[in-house]
């Protein structure tokens, strides 16, 4: 799972500089997160804080929704590091 987990935080750093690049949003507190927890934990923690719906409306609302955190844990490949009930919630907050 090793592996998986640095291609997901390489997927992670990889939105950050795309949602900057193709939506102006400089996700500063992501990027700080990313650098002191890595990927995966990031991305729980904010699936998990009911406060961290910033970024999602930002980069939904420039038409970037494949951009968003959510949308990465969704994806197969990443299914197996994250729970039922994160999926489920990641889902929820994209639609």
């Amino acid at each position: 799972m090793p592996e998986l987990e640095n291609r997901f935080e390489l997927a992670m750093y990889e939105i950050y500089r795309r949602a900057k690049e193709e939506c102006g949003y400089d996700a500063k507190r992501f990027l700080i997160m990313l650098k002191s927890k890595g990927g995966v934990a990031t991305a729980k923690e904010l699936l998990h804080n009911d406060k961290s719906y910033e970024g999602l409306i930002h980069l939904i609302m420039c038409n970037c929704k494949h951009l968003t955190v959510e949308a990465h844990v969704l994806l197969p490949e990443y299914s197996e590091l994250f729970t039922e009930e994160e999926k489920r919630i990641a889902k929820s907050r994209i639609q």
